[in-house]
């Protein structure tokens, strides 16, 4: 290694209720790759929007270095959010991200951390991703990304994660995008990670670990349907899609399902509903329109069926 190798300093605003083990797992590696290089390669610094302890969402506090209305440079800085980041709306912690950005920062988010960088606009005409619980409503909240469902996204001058343990993977692939593979591959060893992922590995396990179905066809429906729920797929198209008949399709659901296709789908509407009233602010029929209910009326019979209390009752308590 150069002996000249640059110092790179790493930035982390945490948000209230941040994710630990997703800010565990991309500060970690900076230390691991220091000790392992016995060089310090990577320094670091905290922030919170208040500049007091900021605890994370299972009650462990951090200390942070500055607040969000002091200067700091850096060379990367991460935005580190967890909860319900649509609701983080602190104007002079976006006026500090952009601020970062116009010196030349890098700027990364990490699980809900992109929607952050989303609402202070720097992440607009990029790509992105964030954890899998918020994409449905990032995607409704900001048009003008592009939004992929990966584990991370390195895009020029953004970079964003899923979150989790796929924060330790892009790490790894940081390190060695700046200090040689042979540094990566020993840091994730260091952390016994012996499978280190590319960013475009899926967020999410295969349906048939997730839901415990084995069957070839219901697991083929079950994708199309994840996939279209503003625009649902009539049930004889779906029954087509499994190459079998609406009877038995309908018979494999009860099997391996526990009930029939309607029931599913409708249930699965209604989650991505759910996510959505306490994620975004759209209103209640923007709501139903994105999960495919004609009216609000419907969604809100249908709703309060299956949840025991109206839309409006959920949005409340955001």
């Amino acid at each position: 290694m150069a002996v000249d190798t640059p110092c790179l300093t790493v930035g982390f605003m945490l948000v209230p209720g941040f994710a630990l083990m997703s800010y565990t797992a991309a500060i970690e590696p900076l230390r691991a790759a220091n000790l392992l290089s016995e060089r310090t390669l990577y320094r670091w610094w905290h922030a919170a929007p208040s500049g007091e302890p900021v605890t994370a969402s299972n009650g462990v506090a951090v200390i942070p270095d500055c607040g969000t209305r002091t200067e700091r440079s850096a060379d990367i800085v991460f935005v580190c959010a967890g909860g319900n980041p649509a609701t983080f709306t602190d104007r002079s912690t976006f006026s500090w991200l952009r601020r970062l950005a116009r010196k030349g920062a890098v700027l990364g988010g990490i699980s809900g951390g992109p929607f952050i960088l989303a609402r202070a606009g720097l992440l607009d005409n990029h790509r992105a991703t964030l954890h899998w619980e918020h994409l449905p409503a990032f995607r409704e909240a900001f048009p003008h990304v592009a939004v992929v469902p990966s584990l991370f996204e390195i895009d020029g001058s953004r970079i964003t994660c899923s979150g989790g343990i796929s924060a330790l993977d892009m790490m790894v692939a940081l390190i060695e995008r700046d200090h040689g593979r042979q540094l990566a591959a020993a840091v994730g060893d260091w952390f016994l990670h012996t499978h280190i992922r590319e960013g475009y590995g899926p967020q999410r396990l295969d349906l048939r670990y997730r839901l415990g179905i084995a069957d070839e066809k219901v697991l083929r429906v079950l994708g199309v349907m994840e996939m279209n729920l503003e625009h649902t797929v009539p049930r004889d198209e779906l029954a087509f899609e499994a190459g079998i008949s609406l009877r038995q399709l309908e018979r494999l659901f009860h099997e391996y399902v526990g009930h029939g296709i309607h029931r599913h789908y409708l249930w699965l509407r209604l989650e991505r509903a759910r996510h959505l009233l306490r994620e975004t602010s759209l209103p209640v029929l923007d709501v139903a329109l994105a999960t495919g209910f004609s009216s609000a009326s419907q969604f809100s019979r249908a709703y309060t069926k299956t949840f025991g209390e109206p839309p409006s009752h959920t949005r409340a308590r955001t």
